[in-house]
């Protein structure tokens, strides 16, 4: 037994760097309480071994070089800043979850994950409950075209009237939502960062307050702000689903077999003082 402890350390110190490198590499953008709940989900969901880089610890890092170094069989981007670290990386399997840039249907081949955005449908079944048919939006078609695109047939398909207004930056949206007035009788507010900026919140808020109009938000934080309603995504379940796909990716399925998804968990938040005051009637 003597000799057989010196013989197991020698064989693996003299193993090659990528047998001993986890499997996954998880790239994260920086140390958001959101960005750590999408992990906490990945982990439950998906528990071989792993290796996590945080992107704001660093001035700088080549995460090219990483990962060539550890040769990973696939990796995780949590955030925005993550996925764009990752571009260059076309030969390995890649999952994004929290990032805002996968909604915009330019994914390279290797590319999957789970949507920041949640599914169109769930927004215009949300109208009918609140009986608005005529639905201001701002976007960018850069941005947010992709997304409009879907958000147009489900609510073709539900007798739905989408009031659209393109912007090419900040500044066009206090213009734009003026043309609205008189037209629509909601407004929708998208996760674009065109459209919506803290620059341009209090534009939106005052057009419905002014307007005696309701606003159906992507985040409870603007419920806050005078939003009527908010549909959010589940971040923890956000990553667990992302951890769901990761299992498949290592099982041996291809990114072109799994195509990106929507968040499946979703809670409505809802401002009951707004809506009584809009006189607006709707049940939980």
């Amino acid at each position: 037994m003597k000799l057989l402890l010196p013989l197991i350390l020698a064989v693996f110190l003299l193993l090659p760097a990528q047998a001993l490198a986890a499997e996954v590499l998880i790239v994260q953008s920086t140390r958001h309480s959101g960005y750590g709940e999408a992990f906490k989900g990945f982990r439950t969901a998906c528990t071989v071994s792993s290796h996590t880089i945080v992107l704001e610890d660093y001035s700088e890092t080549d995460i090219a070089r990483i990962v060539r170094e550890e040769q990973p069989s696939l990796i995780l981007a949590i955030g925005d800043s993550a996925l764009a670290a990752l571009k260059k990386i076309r030969r390995i399997p890649i999952i994004s979850v929290m990032a805002l840039n996968l909604s915009s249907g330019n994914t390279p081949a290797n590319v999957t994950g789970v949507r920041m955005t949640i599914s169109p449908e769930r927004y215009i079944t949300l109208f009918k409950t609140f009986q608005v048919r005529k639905v201001g939006i701002l976007f960018s078609q850069a941005r947010s075209g992709a997304y409009i695109k879907r958000a147009r047939q489900a609510a073709e398909r539900a007798g739905v009237d989408l009031v659209l207004r393109e912007v090419h930056n900040p500044r066009q949206t206090p213009l734009q939502l003026s043309t609205l007035k008189g037209n629509v009788d909601s407004l929708w507010l998208l996760p674009d960062a065109t459209a919506m900026t803290r620059g341009t919140v209090d534009a939106y808020f005052l057009f419905a307050m002014e307007q005696a109009k309701p606003i159906f938000a992507f985040s409870d934080v603007y419920l806050a702000y005078g939003a009527a309603a908010a549909l959010e995504a589940d971040r923890f379940a956000m990553g667990k689903q992302a951890g769901e796909m990761a299992n498949r990716l290592l099982g041996g399925l291809a990114p072109a077999d799994i195509p990106v998804e929507d968040p499946r968990s979703i809670s409505l938040k809802t401002n009951h003082s707004v809506i009584r005051k809009l006189g607006m009637t709707y049940s939980d």
